[in-house]
């Protein structure tokens, strides 16, 4: 992700308040008014009017991430967050970065497997300069070759520590061994090969690829009426084309039962698992997130952090979670231990697994997870106006409804234990791949 702070003293000032206000605003609001707009242009968006403070918040994303990296050129999308704001238009990179700064607006761009994201915070006075701003990065980057080799050198710095990293070479085997021959085991980052391959050229090809109205989604939070709403998609997003060209990504369903071990002189071994999962569109999402906090979402309240931490002593942390890809559903477990330890420590975690799909959780258990991931929703999610406008973007690119927020609770709160002991079956019934990174214990 790349993501920047342009503020001159005064205006970082103003931005702390309005954070601070809006904080205080969104912890006692019960409900989000969404409102679904169309611009004069015919562009679409989610809408959260609010005068409290003079901010505007707008997220957005493009369909479309690191799965269409062209072979060889694996990484393009992640510089491209790097770039993007390296110029634009007639304007160069040194000019853009002090016009940046002087409009006093924040920004980032951040790109995973599908979606390529981003988003600007401005002041409502600023909006125009900043509008525009966004316009130029999105419409008209210049990828002039002194600052795409600059950020590239530095992304460059970043694989080679990669190459010595337990953490990044166990999800590399993770990756490979799960989505093997698939466009989800290439490297997001790049490999230093596919990096120094990458030009000017393939940046504005990924472009001119991606960045398109048919693949568009907006969410737009704060001091700003539905009516300049309208103007701003026109003028961000209306000069964009109207198709995008991306490529098909197939549907795979990842490997199962099968083990790896990567040798490697360090402390600790690293550990992951997996199973196949669930997308985020199917009909059982809520109770497998009930039962996957149960399990190990959960963190301190989890039954794999009370077998292998507390009980045992094996590892500090230790995880689950439920991944769902456009393309893609899993359920993925893991920690990192002392390696005369690492066996055990996966053969707890496993046993966990298997209980989990014969008994499914107890009716106590799946009461306090309910509480506590209704509860925190507001908390996490809600509460400063660019994490509105991100939840906005993901309501439409999951296609959830205008009414997800307020039923949220409700879908929920639905899950009966039966609900919650049928999905634990299906998820949690297979046999788990197993991928360790570390020394062999002789």
């Amino acid at each position: 992700m790349n993501a920047r702070a342009n503020l001159q003293p005064v205006k970082w000032v103003l931005f702390a308040l309005a954070t601070m206000v809006l904080v205080q605003w969104n912890s006692s609001a019960h409900a989000v008014d969404i409102k679904q707009i169309t611009s004069p242009g015919g562009i679409k968006a989610l809408l959260v009017e609010d005068y409290t403070v003079p901010l505007i918040a707008v997220s957005y994303s493009f369909k479309g991430g690191s799965t269409q990296d062209m072979p060889g050129r694996e990484g393009t999308a992640k510089l491209l967050t790097n770039t993007l704001d390296e110029g634009a238009g007639s304007i160069e990179s040194q000019a853009f970065q002090i016009r940046l700064q002087d409009n006093g607006m924040t920004y980032k761009f951040s790109a995973g497997f599908d979606e390529f994201t981003g988003g600007i915070k401005t002041l409502r006075d600023d909006r125009e300069d900043g509008f525009e701003l966004l316009r130029l990065m999105l419409n008209e980057p210049r990828f002039d070759v002194d600052p795409v080799e600059r950020m590239k050198a530095s992304r460059l710095r970043g694989l080679q520590g990669q190459e010595t990293n337990p953490q990044s070479l166990s999800s590399k085997a993770y990756r490979e061994m799960i989505f093997a021959g698939h466009p989800y085991s290439r490297p997001t980052e790049g490999t230093i090969e596919s990096m120094q391959a990458i030009g000017p050229s393939d940046l504005r090809n990924f472009v001119e690829r991606i960045f398109a109205r048919d693949n568009l989604v907006v969410g737009i939070v704060g001091a700003i009426s539905e009516k300049e709403s309208g103007e701003m998609l026109d003028k961000v997003f209306g000069g964009l084309p109207e198709k995008s060209k991306l490529k098909k990504v197939p549907e795979i369903t990842i490997k199962t039962g099968e083990d790896k071990h990567v040798e490697f002189a360090t402390p600790q071994t690293n550990i992951r698992i997996a199973l196949p999962g669930i997308k985020r569109d199917d009909d059982e999402f809520f109770a497998g997130y009930l039962v996957n906090y149960v399990l190990g979402g959960g963190s301190f309240s989890s039954r794999l952090y009370d077998e292998v931490r507390e009980k045992r002593g094996l590892a500090y942390g230790v995880y689950s979670y439920l991944g769902t890809y456009d393309h893609a559903g899993l359920v993925g477990a893991g920690s990192a231990t002392r390696a005369d330890r690492a066996k055990q420590t996966v053969d707890v975690i496993l046993a966990q697994i298997a209980r989990m799909a014969k008994d499914g959780p107890t009716a106590e258990e799946l009461e306090k997870a309910k509480k506590y991931i209704k509860g925190s929703y507001a908390i996490t999610n809600l509460d400063t106006s660019g994490k509105i406008a991100s939840v906005l973007v993901a309501i439409q690119d999951a296609d959830l409804g205008i009414d997800y927020i307020d039923r949220r609770a409700e879908y929920i709160e639905s899950v009966t234990l039966e609900d919650a002991k049928r999905i634990s079956a299906k998820l949690f019934g297979g046999k788990p791949s197993v991928i360790t990174v570390g020394q062999t214990v002789k």
